[in-house]
């Protein structure tokens, strides 16, 4: 039996009326309102279930974004520190959330719900600034969906203010970033844990080639808060910027995929790395007994005791001090009664005109400030119309090579070096001259835009005959070549200074020391200080005078 004939019109006609209802349907939704809700911002990654060890101390971590687990593009810190534990031996809680301040941490219930895990023996990590700076309460003429309210009052203070808030729709008193943080460290103190505040992360920023390194007040206020409350403090935004200024802007960039903020894992990895060496770096801290192999690898920071200061604001020209014990001793804070010069300098200058940077560190020569990074770190602070100011001479007579310091350099101002496989940092290692040294601090000054200025070292309290020893011709007159060479301006306070003592005699000389011989009391810092600048008055146009203060 033959099939019937294909007809290609019957397999047309139901195709023709597929295309008319659906050209219907196109025709309806042109004509349909288009919807103009605005869809919600998708929802955070929700964090891994938490499993904490009651036996065990905790990590805590209240933060904002930076710390928090916003997705692959928005990696906060928090999320790779428990790597760097074992967490057979303490656990590891991040409770960042993103968006949040100081003040909405606390406000949402955030900071109760930590605090209700929090026990004695506890940590906990504490780092805000980046959200406080928005408003105190939105603008009804802000889009809705862009409402924070999120904002502090920028003190340290115990300022208020009422509001209605716009978002909560309820009374609400806004205190200081000061109250907010004091109340989290307060807190965590009377459950007996231990508050640790750490400075932000840095942003994708870099002014004039240099990452930026201040957004905002909270840096400083973080400090201050943790020094007056005798707790621990992290300068988590110096370890990182120093670190991303040796990476450079380009490596940098690619650890920031969504905006200058928030970085993706590896970037965050590397800020978790510095928080750990930022905690390994606390004097008689217990974080090595907690630590993973990974943790174990991380170089503890060495630096961040002594509490160096950076330029109080970018925008005025600096006066940056490199030098020994005898310009900065320890943290600068006195101990022992001892001070440097470089500490009573900044009574003599207008702050509202120019920043003292005192870098200077104790313990080191003029070779050691360079080998050990400090110059570089300095390097780093110094932009175009800066100062700077060095003397070293004290410590650089030691032995070149040995198990505790290997920090001398080779005596005079010549081209001469030594090779040695340094005993002490286990590095080969080439030993330059007292002179090639300067030398190199002043050169890469007048690279960096800055004005150098050469001073001889402040003698010892070292009598004989009735005068002051001086070094006139070792340290103090290759420092005087060596500024004659370079054609840089020169201070000779080996010379200025124990003339003074020589005027003064040995008996009011002995109160300006706080050791046998080597360093100053505040009263001899001070007399330093202002020996210093008597001369830098009578430097060739006077550079420095704009600066001073009016005061004095």
């Amino acid at each position: 039996m033959l099939s019937p004939p294909f007809h290609p019109m019957k397999l047309l006609r139901p195709l023709s009326s597929v295309l008319c209802l659906l050209s219907s349907v196109l025709c309806l939704s042109a004509q349909a309102p288009k919807d103009t809700t605005v869809a919600p911002p998708p929802e955070a990654p929700k964090p891994a279930v938490e499993v904490i060890n009651p036996t065990l101390p905790t990590i805590w971590v209240a933060s904002d974004s930076t710390a928090a687990n916003g997705g692959p593009n928005a990696t906060g810190w928090g999320v790779p520190l428990p790597s760097y534990f074992d967490l057979a031996k303490i656990n590891v809680v991040n409770r960042a959330r993103g968006g949040r301040s100081s003040r909405t941490f606390i406000s949402e219930g955030l900071w109760d719900k930590l605090l209700e895990g929090v026990k004695a023996g506890d940590f906990v990590l504490i780092q805000f600034g980046h959200n406080d700076a928005s408003v105190i309460n939105e603008d009804t003429a802000v889009p809705r969906e862009r409402w924070r309210s999120r904002g502090v009052i920028r003190s340290l203070g115990e300022e208020t203010q009422e509001i209605e808030n716009i978002i909560t729709k309820q009374p609400e008193t806004v205190h200081t970033y000061g109250w907010y943080m004091r109340k989290m460290i307060n807190d965590v103190k009377a459950k007996g844990a231990t508050p640790i505040v750490l400075s932000l992360t840095v942003r994708n920023e870099w002014p004039d080639g240099k990452v930026e390194r201040n957004n905002g007040p909270w840096r400083q206020f973080s400090k201050q808060l943790a020094e007056t409350a005798g707790i621990a403090f992290i300068d988590l935004t110096r370890l990182i910027a120093d670190e991303y200024q040796k990476l450079g802007a380009a490596k940098v960039k690619a650890f920031f995929p969504k905006d200058h903020t928030h970085t993706d894992p590896e970037g965050a990895d590397l800020n978790a790395a510095l928080v750990i060496a930022g905690l390994k770096g606390i004097r008689k801290g217990p974080f090595g007994d907690y630590l993973s192999p990974k943790g174990a690898a991380v170089e503890a920071d060495k630096i961040g005791w002594l509490n160096l200061p950076e330029p109080a604001d970018p925008k005025l020209p600096s006066i940056v001090l490199i030098g020994d014990s005898t310009v900065r001793n320890g943290r600068g804070d006195g101990a022992g009664g001892q001070w440097g010069w470089g500490d009573s300098l900044g009574t003599w200058f207008d702050p509202a005109k120019v920043n003292i940077v005192n870098r200077a560190i104790g313990g080191l020569s003029s070779r050691t400030f360079l080998t050990q990074g400090h110059w570089d770190r300095a390097l780093t602070l110094i932009k175009p119309g800066d100062f700077v100011l060095m003397q070293f001479g004290h410590n650089d007579g030691i032995a070149l090579n040995d198990t505790t310091r290997a920090r001398g350099t080779i005596k005079g101002i010549g081209e001469e070096t030594e090779e040695i496989d340094n005993l002490l940092t286990k590095q080969h290692e080439v030993v330059h001259t007292y002179g090639w040294y300067l030398r190199k601090y002043i050169r890469d000054a007048k690279a960096a835009g800055a004005t150098p200025i050469v001073c001889s070292l402040v003698p010892r309290k070292t009598w004989k005959d009735g005068k002051m020893s001086r070094q006139t011709d070792t340290y103090a007159g290759w420092a005087k070549e060596v500024a004659a060479q370079e054609g840089v301006g020169f201070i000779d306070l080996n010379d200025l200074v124990a003339t003074r003592y020589e005027s003064l005699g040995a008996e009011q000389v002995e109160p300006l020391f706080a050791d046998p011989h080597t360093h100053t009391s505040k009263a001899g810092a001070d007399l330093n200080a202002a020996i210093l600048v008597e001369a830098l008055k009578k430097l060739p146009g006077a550079p420095l005078d704009p600066f001073l203060s009016s005061v004095r």
